[in-house]
């Protein structure tokens, strides 16, 4: 992790959208401090945490923005989505309901955010896998319809949170370097240009215990 005196490279915003108790502020408190809360209360209006990474040599911080799921909380939709460049869309494993309302966060998402923003879809909580009511598959094929990067993650145990969160940044830094590299007519071949098709990375190293239902058909 960079230090606060050294050169930051890259500012990259980032969103957590989801249903209200999802788990997104400890999520959110997992990446930025290693923390994770039992009692932890509803968010009220908006709330961000930085953390620095390094990317291929260069330094980036991270703003993660948390905003409460509770629908008297819209209004502060614009404000909140302006300037992202990435968001995490979190669902509960153990609540359908949750998972249903992700193509309503879908649509507000990309009718309000840059249509380049990378967005990953989160199933959260897979320490409760005994309470499971969305199936992986069920969100690996919506993930995949959506053209979205797909993980599951636990806040509780610190299962993904750190992939989750390296996999978004570090696909916002290609892009960005891209972007940078045809647009410099100096850059020569000083690197290799990034493939412009995203890549759908279905949740590597996804962890969930005793299970074996990623490789079934239905």
């Amino acid at each position: 992790m960079a230090g606060g005196s050294d050169k930051i490279d890259y500012v990259f915003k980032v969103v957590l959208i989801g249903d209200s108790a999802v788990g997104k502020s400890q999520i959110l408190a997992r990446f930025a401090r290693n923390e994770f809360s039992l009692d932890s209360k509803a968010t009220i209006g908006v709330e961000f945490q930085t953390r620095t990474l390094v990317i291929q040599h260069k330094s980036v911080k991270a703003q993660i923005w948390d905003t409460a799921g509770q629908e008297r909380y819209r209004a502060v939709t614009s404000a909140y989505y302006r300037g992202a460049v990435g968001a995490l869309m979190v669902y509960d494993i153990t609540r359908r309901q949750s998972f249903d309302h992700i193509s309503r966060w879908l649509e507000e998402l990309r009718s309000h955010a840059d249509r380049n923003i990378v967005i990953m879809l989160v199933g959260n909580k897979t320490d409760l896998e005994d309470q499971r009511a969305v199936t992986t598959e069920d969100a690996r094929e919506f993930a995949q319809k959506e053209n979205l990067f797909f993980l599951e993650t636990s806040a509780l145990e610190a299962t993904n949170v750190e992939n989750a969160f390296q996999m978004v940044l570090t696909e916002i830094f290609n892009i960005v370097n891209k972007k940078n590299l045809t647009s410099d007519p100096q850059s020569n071949n000083s690197a290799p240009a990034l493939p412009g098709k995203k890549v759908i990375i279905p949740g590597p190293a996804q962890e969930i215990p005793k299970s074996k239902t990623c490789c079934k058909t239905s």
